[in-house]
């Protein structure tokens, strides 16, 4: 089956958060969080090393927005639910919808860590990709190095299946780096 037939909500809500597709006019809520986080970014993220415009970061939203719909990448933007301001941008990517495998990624608005948005959010995000796309396999890959990112997956009782060893470089391009990979298996 061709995946863009497939149909599923575009949103969906947690006790604190509503996630959904990205949408035209999102750009400035996206642009301004990752301006105000971009320090904490920098380390991990590619996106984070160059200076977007809103302008630009709005066509990247509208990108991701048409992706969607395409269900070839569903990039998720998160809110809260009681102000609507943006704390978090996640998805599910890297998708084989064969073998119904979807790897989530995810940054936080710095001006909100420490709480555990990231961490409500991936919990939904995962049990959207199981109950509305029949997942049997959810990956979070991350830095080795990045104790923050690693601490979402251990916190939610992902296995680490392993490290990928001298795997990708820094972003400088000074160290090689590794990838801890970990999985949720769904069975059945």
């Amino acid at each position: 089956m061709d995946s863009i037939l497939l149909d599923f909500p575009d949103h969906f809500e947690t006790e604190r958060l509503l996630i959904r597709m990205p949408k035209p006019g999102d750009g400035r809520a996206v642009y301004e969080s990752i301006q105000a986080s971009r320090n904490e970014l920098k380390p991990w993220l590619p996106f984070a090393h160059h200076e977007q415009t809103e302008e630009e970061t709005e066509a990247n939203i509208r990108h991701a927005h048409i992706r969607f719909l395409k269900r070839e990448d569903l990039r998720f933007l998160v809110f809260l639910k009681d102000t609507g301001q943006l704390v978090c941008s996640s998805g599910l990517h890297r998708m084989d919808w064969q073998v119904r495998k979807f790897e989530i990624g995810y940054w936080g608005d710095s001006r909100f860590s420490g709480k555990g948005y990231v961490t409500e959010a991936v919990t939904g995000i995962t049990d959207f990709a199981i109950s509305e796309l029949d997942a049997k396999r959810v990956e979070i890959r991350c830095d080795a190095k990045n104790s923050k990112s690693r601490a979402v997956p251990e916190r939610l009782g992902f296995v680490l299946e392993g490290v990928l060893q001298n795997d990708d470089l820094s972003l400088d391009g000074e160290e090689l780096r590794d990838t801890c990979i970990y999985s949720k298996i769904i069975k059945g």
